[in-house]
């Protein structure tokens, strides 16, 4: 088939516009298209947009099962990216113009629902079609979207036979990924993040009486994990009750290094929205929990009063945060690319670009220069955060131990992190990678990807 001769008789024509208002499904489409050229064109969070209080008006204004609908579109469309315009290119004689944007999201979206979605394909080419019909800029291309689209749902088989050999990430994205950790760990990433992650719990107590309600297994860090929740968050199990707080376990692990005990002073930075601190305060710590944002800090204040944990809380910048008496310890999870939680959040290869990464990486740097003059001599000082980028980890830290800013290293011992031995680096390190391997027994697998490094203060 060949796909431009539609293309060119479309060209001849002078189409107007279809009114297809009220066809079913067509507003859950145009959101999801929108919403996709917001992400890959202007760098928009996914998450911002789609957040069902104050996401994108046009979200917003969908049926719950409509957002349901554009929020996997969108996950699925952006975890397969490459293979999805590999399919669509392969069925074009010449490329789509320049400015046609609109109209490639139009091809993905209906694409992701042929080849990844329960959605009939009949459904998915229709509506794809109608879309751009109803919309001046695409009028003149709708047979060219249905005889792509036609193309491959009849050929999907073969496309999803292939598709997985496709690399799903930008290439500078990848090429970061290669450079520090070699192809193979490299590939083995991006791999995990085509797959939806499991729903990770820190659980107050009796972790098998959880894994139990929720049908899941106790990891070895304590850790509740299930595979795919029947129900929402809000309506499990203990949710009201304040028992567990949805946590990925490798995300529960810096806290753990801080090791808190009953009365022990310690300052959570850049805390919301308060996993970290609510690990804290149930040791028993007395909690400050800063952030610079309000609104993060109030939804950290919500977390905290539906646990039954206390903690201060207070807004303030951490780079010029000052306090009347030192810090028994303090946990910093700084503000970083995100590019470890990429299975959760598929859009950040999208949205970031190195030069965003050296600019977090040198805000990491001050912050944990200025941590270290809030805390005590002899007190611990953990540096965290969910970036793989080693830029934003182990040459922070280089940096920082370069300098005179009374820090030593304290390394990090396989007996403090039940089943993280694997992800202890040779300079004593927390390293953790996504990766989709069968787990061990005794050995965490398939989490998030971050970094911690402790210090003590001399």
């Amino acid at each position: 088939m060949v796909v431009s001769k539609a293309h060119g008789r479309e060209n001849r024509q002078k189409q107007k516009p279809v009114s297809s208002k009220k066809k079913p499904g067509l507003d859950a489409r145009r959101v999801a298209t929108r919403l996709l050229g917001a992400v890959v064109d202007a760098r928009s969070s996914l998450d911002a947009l789609t957040d069902s209080e104050h996401g994108h008006p046009q979200y917003v204004a969908l049926e719950p099962r409509d957002r349901a609908l554009v929020r996997a579109m969108l996950v699925t469309a952006l975890r397969r990216r490459c293979g999805i315009e590999k399919a669509i290119t392969q069925r074009l004689d010449r490329p789509l113009p320049g400015n046609a944007r609109s109209l490639s999201h139009i091809l993905h979206i209906g694409a992701v629902q042929i080849l990844f979605l329960d959605v009939p394909d009949s459904a998915a080419v229709d509506l794809a079609v109608t879309q751009a019909k109803s919309d001046p800029r695409n009028s003149r291309f709708s047979a060219l979207v249905n005889g792509v689209l036609r193309n491959i749902a009849r050929r999907k088989d073969a496309i999803l036979t292939k598709i997985d050999a496709v690399m799903d990430a930008p290439e500078w994205f990848a090429e970061r990924l290669r450079q520090a950790y070699g192809p193979e760990t490299a590939e083995a990433i991006l791999a995990a993040h085509r797959v939806e992650a499991p729903v990770d719990f820190t659980v107050k107590s009796s972790p098998e009486r959880w894994a139990e309600a929720f049908s899941g297994t106790v990891l070895p860090n304590g850790s509740v994990r299930v595979n795919k929740l029947e129900k929402a968050v809000p309506e499990l199990e203990g949710f009201e009750e304040g028992e567990w707080w949805v946590q990925d376990a490798a995300a529960s692990l810096p806290a753990m290094l801080v090791d808190a005990r009953p009365g022990m002073r310690v300052l959570d930075l850049c805390a919301a929205p308060g996993g970290k601190t609510a690990q804290l305060a149930h040791a028993g710590a007395r909690v400050t929990a800063v952030d610079l944002s309000a609104s993060r800090l109030k939804r950290l204040d919500s977390n905290l009063q539906r646990l039954r944990l206390e903690a201060e809380t207070l807004k303030a910048d951490g780079l010029t945060l000052t306090a009347d008496e030192p810090y028994d310890a303090i946990l910093l999870d700084a503000p970083c690319s995100s590019t470890g939680t990429v299975r959760r959040h598929p859009d950040v290869p999208w949205t970031k670009t190195l030069e965003d990464i050296e600019k977090l990486a040198e805000l990491q740097r001050k912050l944990l220069e200025h941590a270290a003059t809030l805390v005590r001599t002899g007190g611990r000082l953990v540096f965290a955060n969910c970036s793989i980028d080693p830029l934003e980890g182990e040459e922070v830290v280089r940096a920082v131990l370069a300098g005179e800013h009374g820090l030593e290293l304290s390394p990090i011992t396989p007996s403090e992190l039940p089943g993280a031995a694997h992800f202890i680096t040779t300079e004593g390190y927390l390293r953790t990678l996504p990766g989709i391997a069968p787990a061990h027994v005794d050995e965490l697998q398939a989490v998030d990807g971050f970094f911690a490094a402790r210090f003590i203060k001399r």
